[in-house]
C-alpha cells in the first residue's frame, strides 16, 4: 500500500484504538439526497461512539444562489467555523464516514484537503465495516470540544469554475471526467436537473466503480489501472452532478497517486444553470 493510500485511508482496527486514546475527531457524514434530515435521524439514532454529525446541506455546504451549483463548497470563514466548533486544530486527527460508499465521506474529505488540513481520513468500508467487526453503536451528541484554531487555506487551484471551463473546452488543457451513472451522462435519465445530458467532451467513470459491492475502496492498483485507461497525459478535471459524488474520484485519483487532479465544484448543475440563462 502506497503512502499516500495509507495515509488517506483509516480501517476499522485503526479507528478503535484512536477512539480508546482520544485522539481523533470523527464525523458522520450519512446523507439521502431525497430526504436531507434522514441522515441526521440516523446518525440520532446509532454511530461510531464519538462521531459529530456533518450534513452535507448545512456544514459542508454554503447557500444556494443562482449559479454554482446545488452543494456549493463553503468559503474559508463557513469552513473554519465549522471545524473550530468541532475542536479541530490544524493538527488534529479527522476521520469521515457515510454508508453510502464514500458518497458524502469523500466530500468531507476533500473540504478538509482543499482547505489544507493535513491529517484527513476515510473510513474504509464506511460504518458498515464498523458494523461487520461486530462493534457497537451509541446515541447522543458527544460533549461539546474545546474550540479549536484550525485556519482555513484554500487551495484554488484545484478548482475550475465555469467561465474557465466553457472558455477551454474546444481546447482544453485537461480531461473531462463526468461521475454520474451511465444513464444520467448519456441523457437517458435526468432525476434532478433540469437538463439531460452531459459537459462536451467529457468521459464518464462512475462514482461507485472505485469501491466494492461492500464499500471497500479498490487497491491502489486497481485504482491505478482505472485512471490509466482514461489517461492522454491531461490533468483530470472531476464533475458529477453538484460537486458532490465527483469527490469519490478525486479521491480515488490520489489513492492511485495522481497529484494533477481538479475539480469543477459547480458540477452539472451550475453548468445548466448557466445553460438556461444563455437562452
Amino acid at each position: 500500500m502506497d503512502r499516500m493510500h495509507s495515509a488517506s485511508l483509516i480501517e476499522v482496527e485503526d479507528l478503535q484504538k484512536r477512539i480508546a486514546d482520544e485522539t481523533v475527531v470523527i464525523l458522520d457524514c450519512r446523507y439521502d439526497l431525497a430526504d436531507k434530515e434522514s441522515g441526521a435521524q440516523a446518525y440520532a439514532a446509532g454511530h461510531i461512539p464519538g462521531a459529530h454529525y456533518a450534513s452535507l446541506h448545512r456544514d459542508l455546504s454554503a447557500p444556494i444562489h443562482q449559479f454554482g451549483g446545488r452543494h456549493p463548497m463553503p468559503n474559508s470563514a463557513q469552513f473554519q467555523q465549522f471545524a473550530r466548533k468541532l475542536g479541530i486544530n490544524t493538527d488534529t486527527p479527522v476521520v469521515v464516514y457515510d454508508d453510502n460508499r464514500l458518497g458524502f465521506a469523500a466530500r468531507a474529505w476533500f473540504l478538509f484537503f482543499f482547505f489544507g488540513h493535513t491529517d484527513i481520513r476515510v473510513l474504509n468500508g464506511g460504518l458498515r465495516a464498523w458494523l461487520d467487526a461486530g462493534l457497537t453503536l451509541e446515541s447522543g451528541e458527544p460533549e461539546a470540544a474545546p474550540k479549536g484554531n484550525f485556519s482555513a487555506k484554500p487551495k484554488d487551484n484545484l478548482l475550475v469554475h465555469y467561465e474557465t471551463l466553457k472558455t477551454s473546452l474546444g481546447d482544453a488543457p485537461w480531461q473531462l471526467v463526468d461521475a454520474r451513472d451511465e444513464d444520467r451522462f448519456a441523457g437517458k435519465h435526468e432525476p434532478i436537473d433540469p437538463i439531460a445530458g452531459h459537459i462536451p467532451s467529457a468521459i464518464n467513470q462512475p462514482w461507485r466503480e472505485m469501491t466494492d459491492e461492500k464499500g471497500k475502496v479498490k487497491s491502489p492498483a486497481a485504482l491505478q489501472a482505472i485512471w490509466d485507461s482514461h489517461s492522454d497525459g491531461r490533468p483530470i478535471l472531476n464533475y458529477c452532478g453538484s460537486g458532490v459524488t465527483a469527490c469519490v474520484n478525486y479521491f480515488a485519483q490520489q489513492l492511485a497517486g495522481r497529484r494533477d487532479s481538479l475539480l469543477y465544484p459547480g458540477s452539472w448543475s451550475d453548468w445548466c444553470a448557466h445553460q438556461r440563462q444563455s437562452k
